[in-house]
């Protein structure tokens, strides 16, 4: 059976700047994504690294999901990164620049390696590509298919929309297709779809609207720039007490209707019928993963 991750919120934490690691220690963000990629210098690539290594140990943690952003295959950082990196307390990477879905089975291999010299059970470490490009988007399923280790795919605007040499434009159209596109082809392949940073970072109100969007397009969670968002970001991405209300009344119509032989049940004059109890079992399994994360804190 395919593991579950709460993937609510995935907020970057520059590696180098341990203040800023000392503080993430103490939000709630889902996942931490341990930046030595683009917020780096290059003469801080090994400080990063090594910050990692003692980050991972740190007993206040709270079962964070820690993902390192690592540098592309082209930096010649990668195989640093990754060889470092796959120990104990890593999740799994990020992997930035994904253009095909060649870079993620390059990638996924590499992993393979470094865990059978490791003696890790192969396909410990996750993979989380991260679409910044106009051919990443068209490449979308291709990336999302390319390696079993994938378990999400995020959306990088600022990079997406220079390659594109569109413009950022206030009311978000210029990014709708992409985002679209990666919601899409993400749930095509059981992949959870992650969407892109909100650059207003100030501006609460801005967030509250872009999430009900982005929840509307089906994304699971959303990258973070400031731990103010996370509030919200957790709101909109968590079901409400009238979901899981509605989708225990699902599953339980449902089973009644089984029981009696038939194949739908109905429900105010409205049939309920297999797409309703799916969507019914996926609001009822993040219910149990954020109960899960809640009792995980406070043991």
């Amino acid at each position: 059976m395919k593991k579950s991750y709460l993937m609510r919120s995935l907020m970057f934490v520059p590696a180098h700047n341990q203040k800023l690691l000392d503080s993430a220690v103490r939000r709630d963000a889902d996942v931490l994504l341990l930046d030595i990629e683009d917020s780096v210098p290059f003469s801080e690539k090994q400080h990063s690294r090594d910050n990692i290594i003692e980050f991972v140990k740190r007993p206040d943690l709270n079962y964070k999901l820690l993902f390192p952003r690592v540098n592309d295959r082209e930096s010649g950082e990668l195989l640093r990164d990754a060889y470092q990196l796959t120990i104990e307390g890593i999740t799994g990477f990020m992997y930035p620049k994904a253009t095909k879905g060649e870079d993620i089975y390059f990638f996924g291999k590499l992993l393979e390696t470094i865990e059978y010299e490791k003696g890790f059970p192969i396909g410990t470490f996750k993979i989380i590509p991260l679409i910044e490009t106009a051919g990443a988007v068209i490449n979308i399923k291709e990336i999302c298919s390319a390696c079993s280790r994938v378990i999400a795919v995020a959306f990088g605007c600022e990079d997406y929309v220079t390659d594109l040499q569109g413009k950022h434009d206030a009311e978000g159209q210029s990014i709708m297709t992409a985002r679209n596109l990666i919601s899409i082809g993400a749930r095509s392949c059981g992949v959870l779809p992650i969407d892109t940073v909100h650059i207003k970072v100030h501006d609460l109100e801005d967030l509250e609207k872009n999430l009900l969007l982005s929840r509307n397009l089906g994304f699971e969670g959303m990258l973070v720039l400031n731990p103010k968002e996370l509030p919200l970001v957790h709101q909109y991405y968590s079901p409400t007490k009238e979901e899981i209300k509605w989708a225990e009344e699902m599953i339980d119509l449902a089973k009644e209707a089984q029981l009696e032989g038939k194949g739908v049940a109905v429900k105010d004059d409205k049939f309920i019928g297999p797409p309703m109890v799916k969507m019914a079992k996926a609001i009822l399994s993040k219910r149990d993963l954020i109960q899960r994360k809640s009792i995980q804190y406070l043991e």
